[in-house]
């Protein structure tokens, strides 16, 4: 333990307020923010030296301001705050960070390959991904050049609005995919209604793809989280697996949006 963080207990009542207390708050958002995976409130006791009663009011407050965020295993996170504004020359590793806790229970629910996708440069950039426990499952999906119309992310990301088709024919890389832009928009509307989309053989014959969209603080869709797999594994359960992405896509995004929701109506 460095003195700092270990230094001895302050006089009755202090530890609460003044620059000790700003920089022990300090130093446990730190601990978070930079760790590499999410942080147990053990290690936080271990890490800072603190009192774990000392710990614990800090985290609580930074906690109420937005600072960090809980998983639901208990886990300390960056919070909202840092998603949504500090991290803004990084946004997208931030909004990678605190998706991971849901794309891992996606993964270990549905077991299928599960990805994080956000629009960029006119098309889907796959920014996080846990693999399925599944023998045969879908491919690493980083760096690889899909049909926006062809994917459940991109498909997802075209209904909100969070990106546009290129002008030209659409690629039809099988005869399951749609061929015309009337076809695809109705196909759009119905992402639209029922929360989440689907493809089904539409990239690659025998490959099928489910996916729900995560929204942000005006609303606006931020990102989409999917899973792929084998075509008659994941036809069989579409609607189980649509429901539960769109769970849990809600949990995330009511997560990004509490704290414009806790500033409350302007004066």
């Amino acid at each position: 333990m460095t003195g700092s963080a270990s230094a001895g207990a302050s006089p009755s009542g202090s530890e609460g307020s003044g620059t000790q207390a700003v920089d022990r708050a300090a130093l446990l958002l730190t601990t978070v923010v930079e760790a590499d995976s999410p942080v147990t409130f053990g290690e936080l006791v271990e890490t800072s030296g603190l009192a774990r009663s000392t710990t614990s009011r800090l985290m609580a407050a930074l906690e109420r301001t937005g600072l960090v965020e809980r998983t639901a295993q208990g886990e300390y996170i960056g919070g909202p705050l840092f998603v949504l504004y500090a991290a803004r020359h990084d946004r997208n590793w931030q909004l990678a960070r605190l998706a991971q806790p849901m794309l891992e229970r996606i993964a270990g629910e549905t077991r299928e390959t599960t990805h994080l996708g956000v629009a960029n440069g006119g098309g889907v950039e796959h920014v996080a991904q846990v693999e399925g426990s599944y023998l045969l499952g879908a491919p690493d999906w980083n760096d690889v050049d899909v049909p926006l119309h062809c994917s459940a992310l991109g498909k997802v990301l075209l209904a909100h609005k969070a990106l546009e088709l290129p002008d030209g024919r659409l690629a039809t890389p099988t005869d399951q995919a749609f061929g015309t832009r009337a076809d695809l928009e109705d196909e759009l509307a119905q992402v639209r209604e029922r929360g989440y989309a689907t493809t089904f053989d539409e990239l690659e014959l025998g490959l099928s793809g489910v996916a729900a969209p995560i929204f942000g603080l005006d609303d606006d869709v931020v990102a989409a989280v999917g899973v792929s797999g084998p075509t008659p594994r994941l036809e069989a359960r579409t609607e189980e697996i649509g429901q539960f992405l769109v769970e849990q896509t809600r949990q995330l995004s009511r997560m990004l949006q509490r704290r414009s929701s806790e500033k409350g109506p302007t004066a």
